[in-house]
């Protein structure tokens, strides 16, 4: 597929023309994604609509159908887009897309590295933020899932960006023969082991450079955090998690949504420390794995004052209870021989 310069500003936005994608919402809400093409008919279930009736339209035009259905032509979001477009792997989601662009601070002509491509939904954020000045280098294990990303890529796009590169390959390998050392400002690793990666990306990186990781188990970020710390080239790794619930807003009725998007994946920072530098210890307050001896003692029923009860109290104690329950057996019940044993037992 050829290359050609970036779409400008005026592509995303006035009159629908040949070649535009436009969203079509119906009454009910469902949304149908279409490429406008001279001649062009969209079919559904309640009608069709030409093509050439939205040509030349605005953006955010009401469109009849032929049996009088009215649909919203909107051009579609990105967001739009990732949700919609084919999948191999799981995509990264936008809520958890916004975040990395915030966290690894994406920036407008970063060289930025990316690992784990699968569907390429993470690619195409990363793509707008770095813009033409930038460039993109993506990596997958799998021939199939990178022919869907580059798929995704190209469509969304209409050709393949000349700022993106796609590698083949495990990241291991293949980093050090794509790019030069000290050459990369951030790497968002997208992947199972991320922690078998650490020492090519950390030659890749420049100091203060940031690597991201995006991981779905506890498991998972516990290893890859204390594997960054080990490496002692690091700042202290930041971990965190997004959830974003919807409100239902109706008139008074403004109440939280029933269903809400919760944990999709941790996020792990670090930024890369300069050769040499040694990161200056931090002063913690102990976690419940350290302690010793001492800690121990101090936690024995006996240095917390607890009382013991001898064993001559509690077989004295064990007789009363059982006179009490023979007194309830003989007495039928009633509340004059339990209840006093119980009384007497308490002023004791």
């Amino acid at each position: 597929m050829t290359s050609r310069a970036m779409p400008s500003r005026s592509e995303h936005s006035g009159p629908f023309r040949v070649g535009d994608r436009v969203q079509l919402t119906g009454p009910k809400g469902r949304r149908h994604t279409i490429t406008l093409e001279p001649g062009g008919i969209f079919h559904s279930h309640r009608g069709l609509i030409e093509h050439n009736n939205l040509l030349g339209c605005p953006d955010g035009s009401v469109i009849t159908n032929q049996a009088g259905v009215p649909y919203l032509a909107l051009r579609p979001l990105l967001s739009d887009f990732v949700m919609s477009m084919p999948r191999g792997a799981a995509i990264v989601y936008p809520k958890d897309a916004a975040q990395i662009l915030v966290q690894a601070d994406i920036f407008p002509g970063a060289t930025v590295v990316e690992a784990g491509v699968g569907s390429g939904a993470l690619s195409l954020w990363l793509l707008r933020a770095i813009g033409a000045s930038g460039h993109l280098y993506s990596f997958e294990r799998r021939d199939d899932f990178a022919a869907i990303a580059r798929g995704n890529i190209a469509t969304f796009h209409g050709f393949e960006p000349p700022h993106f590169t796609l590698t083949v390959g495990e990241l291991g390998e293949a980093l050090p023969a794509t790019v030069a050392a000290a050459s990369v400002d951030r790497v968002v690793l997208d992947m199972l082991a991320p922690w078998e990666c650490l020492p090519a990306v950390s030659t890749a990186l420049r100091a203060g450079g940031i690597v991201l990781c995006y991981i779905a188990t506890a498991t998972q970020l516990s290893r890859v955090t204390e594997a960054i710390r080990a490496t002692g080239r690091y700042t202290e790794p930041q971990a965190s998690e997004t959830m974003v619930r919807g409100w239902h807003v109706q008139g008074l009725a403004v109440r939280p949504d029933h269903r809400m998007i919760a944990h999709t994946g941790f996020l792990l920072t670090a930024r890369l420390l300069s050769p040499g530098t040694i990161l200056p210890e931090k002063k913690l307050k102990l976690s419940k794995s350290d302690y010793n001896d001492e800690d121990v003692e101090m936690w024995t029923p006996g240095a917390l004052g607890e009382r013991v009860v001898s064993d001559k109290n509690i077989r004295r104690r064990a007789r009363r209870a059982g006179a009490s329950a023979s007194a309830a057996a003989t007495e039928g019940g009633t509340d004059s021989g339990p209840a006093r044993g119980i009384r007497d037992e308490r002023n004791r």
